[in-house]
Parts: structure tokens; sequence; C-alpha cells
């Protein structure tokens, strides 16, 4: 069996999914995508399928070392995006040529379920309370939310209290026995995060996530000492050399995205690795339903697994959503705040190939947003 063609598509509402087909006629499934770059990973994917065509499907791990290792650059989002693309789509045929989906081929569940939650508040949250009441309603257990929209470096006691205002909001409207998790997106500074968080203690949030940029992940040390609230991170962190410092500075929750950090193979030795430092593992997850099913893999193999980002009615899905390209939405069924364990071949998904080409006509040109402070100067988002 031989890789005879692989192929891209960009597909709304920011996403890029491969198809790689073998000479035998089995197909497998990526999601290879930076947000906002995805041209740019398209590129990425056609340079490495040169190495891949002809190539047999099943040496995933020879194949992961020789296209991340291969080239005298490595790394970065651009090219680990592209390789976990690639690995989903190998794995995924590996999991239909054997008649078996992707977990037992790591060694078997050893849950029976995942726990997943869902999104509230959009980039600016305001009517957060409403919004996770209404996601409780419709079954999950857990949500996650933004702690503030533009902030100044060090920004006054009314954004202070704002945060705090929200996250207590949140906590009133879902009670004690459902879990709140913040997401910083690392807009804080250093000094802003190590005021606020502490502050959110009292409320329980089930972790803070990313509450300063990759760049400061030396900080984390600090911002950890300085709380109880678990810190999480990991989306913009993208080997087991990216994850070892913010493990060895405290964190609780390791965050790798199946897109963006080398795919299955990798993530599975991150999740090891979080493992040996008492860390947990909640991958990372705001994508299409290829990268939801991977991620679905790993976490049903994984012991030291916490919790499922999900992105089905996203705040950022506009024009589609992860549900339109599925010929079976079913296996997303939440139930109690869970998806049952995935039985199907491979990533245990059906892509609705047609819906994939359709969309593709039209394409996207997603970007990330540009944000401005006050003064005019610019704001990360």
């Amino acid at each position: 069996m031989k890789i005879a063609r692989m192929e891209t598509f960009l597909v709304a509402p920011r996403w890029l999914f491969l198809r790689v087909e073998t000479d035998d006629g089995i197909v497998g499934w990526g999601e290879p995508i930076v947000e906002g770059k995805a041209d740019t990973v398209r590129v990425a994917v056609a340079e490495l399928s040169e190495y891949l065509i002809g190539a047999d499907p099943l040496r995933i791990e020879d194949h992961w070392q020789t296209l991340s290792r291969g080239g005298f650059y490595r790394g970065g989002p651009v090219l680990s995006s592209a390789l976990a693309g690639i690995d989903q789509a190998l794995w995924d045929i590996a999991g239909k040529f054997r008649n078996a989906p992707v977990h037992e081929l790591l060694g078997g569940p050893v849950r029976d379920r995942v726990r997943i939650y869902g999104w509230i508040g959009g980039d600016s949250p305001s009517e957060v309370g409403a919004d996770a009441a209404r996601l409780v309603d419709a079954g999950l257990s857990a949500v996650k939310m933004n702690g503030a929209g533009v902030l100044n470096p060090i920004d006054t006691q009314q954004e202070v209290s704002l945060a705090v205002d929200r996250i207590a909001a949140v906590r009133e409207a879902i009670g004690p026995q459902r879990d709140v998790a913040i997401d910083f997106h690392g807009r804080f500074s250093v000094p802003m995060a190590r005021r606020v968080i502490p502050l959110l203690a009292p409320y329980s949030p089930l972790f803070v996530e990313e509450p300063v940029l990759p760049e400061y992940g030396h900080a984390l040390a600090r911002i950890v000492a300085d709380t109880t609230v678990p810190i999480a991170t990991g989306e913009r962190l993208y080997s087991r050399t990216d994850f070892l410092p913010v493990l060895q500075a405290g964190i609780a929750v390791a965050q790798p995205d199946l897109s963006h950090a080398g795919g299955i193979s990798e993530t599975r030795r991150i999740a090891a690795l979080a493992e040996t430092f008492g860390a947990l593992v909640a991958p990372h997850c705001p994508l299409g339903p290829i990268a939801l099913a991977a991620s679905l893999q790993i976490d049903l193999a994984t012991p030291n697994f916490l919790i499922q980002e999900q992105g089905m009615r996203m705040h950022y899905n506009v024009g589609a959503d992860l549900l339109d390209y599925l010929a079976d939405t079913s296996v997303f069924k939440i139930v109690d705040g869970y998806i049952s364990r995935l039985t199907g071949p491979g990533l245990g998904i059906e892509i609705d190939e047609a819906a994939v080409r359709k969309a593709a006509e039209q394409g996207h040109s997603w970007r990330t947003p540009t944000w401005r402070h006050a003064d005019g100067s610019f704001a990360d988002w």
C-alpha cells in the first residue's frame, strides 16, 4: 500500500482539511491549520507531500521523524501544524486498514466517555451568566470564557472588578456542581495576571488558561506560586521541548493542540511528559471535526486526561459549523456533558466529502483580528 494523492481544502469558517488517499482506495483525513495562516500551511503541506507520495502510509513514526527532523530549520507553528494534519490522516488510514479506532492502536481505551466543555461570551465577554445557563441547559457540565477583552498592561481597578464580576456571574448561573474555566488568551501582562488570578480563587475556576503570552513562559513559576488556582497553557506550544519548561514551572494543565503540536504522535508524547510532572492534559480544540476526533482518540487513551475543548456553535464559527462536514453527526452527541467513546475505525468519523468539496469552492480568507489600545498602539488579541 502506498500514498497515491494528497489534497487540501480551505473550508469555512477558518479551517484547512487534508485528504490522503492510498493506491488501494483507503482515505484518511487530517486538519493542518494555523488560524489566520491557512494558505501558508497549505503550501507547507504541499512541500511535505513531495516526500510522502509513493510511501507506505503505515510507517507513521518514521514519517513523523523524517518530516519533523529532515529540514535544517525545524518546528514552529507552520511546519508543526502541517505535520500535525498529515499525522492525523496517517493514523486515520492505519485505523481503517486495521479496522480499529486509533485509541485501540494506542493501547486501548482507559475511559468510556470524554468530558467536554463549551465556550461562552465571545472575545469581549458581557452577558456571560445567561450564556452559561444556556449551555448548562443544553447538557454541558463545564464552560469556558475569555477573562477580558482589550487590556492595558496595568489596567484600572474597574477592569479588574469587571473580570472578577464576570466569573462571579457565571458561578452563580451554573452552581457549585459544575465547572468554569477562564481563558486569559495571553492578553494579561505578568503584573495584571498576578493581580487578578488570586481574586478569582473564591469562585474555584477549573483552571486559568494562558495567563500570559508564551514568550513569557519564564514568568509562569511566579504566577503559579501566587495562587492556588490551577494554571493551564499550551495552545501555542508545539513540541515536548516547548512544554518542558512550563511543566517545570508548575503548570497544572497542559493544553497541546492536535492540529498544531505535531498531531497524535507528538501529543501522545507530550501527555506522557506531563504525567511525569503530575500535570493533566486538556487538549486545545476550537477547530473542526477532524481535529476534535483526533483529540478524542488521544483523550480515550490518555490516563492523565482532564477535559476536552470543542467548538460546536462557537462564536468564531461564522458561515459553517463542525457538524456541517460530517456524514453522521451522532458520533459527537453530548450526553450529561460527555461524548461517548468513538468506535468507528480510524478517527471514528465519516467526513461528508461532497460537503467539503462544495465548501472549498468558496474557501475563506479568515485573518486574526487586529486590536488597538485607546492610544492607538497595538493590543494583543
